[in-house]
């Protein structure tokens, strides 16, 4: 979603990033990085990586994410494909979140970020934070990060969603 204002094209930020244009079209690291770029993402994909969550799970895990946050980071990552949201029942049912197979793929860059970080926190701190709720430190399942990638699905997205 694009607004124009004094002739200039600004993005709206409440659009979830599936609606947003690439600010570099064709290009795949700024396509990479609108997907799975933000503060939150890989560590959401990563969480999820290791099991289904509830919100409230996912909250209490992430005591520094706030409920906001957290809600616009889920938004934009199934808008995306990678993460689905279920609905288990009617209002006020808890919501799970999963990973999609297309979610699947970009396991292997989750687990190459976080022992690329655990290098780093050892170089800069000489140590990991033993921070028990917040910590990664547990590897990507192999089974789950060497899975095949689907099948490539070229619709546009609003048209995937009935757009």
């Amino acid at each position: 979603m694009i607004r124009l204002s004094d002739g200039a094209a600004t993005m709206n930020k409440k659009a979830p990033a599936g609606n947003r244009p690439n600010p570099l079209p064709g290009c795949p690291m700024a396509a990479a990085f609108a997907a799975i770029g933000g503060k939150w993402k890989l560590t959401l994909v990563y969480w999820l990586a290791h099991g289904e969550s509830h919100f409230a799970g996912l909250r209490r895990r992430g005591a520094p994410i706030t409920p906001k946050v957290l809600a616009e980071q889920l938004r934009e990552l199934e808008a995306d494909g990678l993460v689905e949201r279920v609905v288990t029942g009617p209002v006020p049912a808890p919501v799970i979140y999963r990973l999609t197979p297309y979610g699947t793929t970009v396991l292997p860059v989750v687990e190459s970020v976080r022992v690329w970080g655990e290098e780093h926190l050892q170089r800069t701190y000489g140590e990991i934070a033993p921070n028990e709720a917040m910590s990664c430190a547990q590897p990507v399942s192999p089974e789950l990060a060497r899975r095949p990638a689907p099948a490539p699905d070229r619709q546009p997205h609003a048209q995937r969603r009935g757009a």
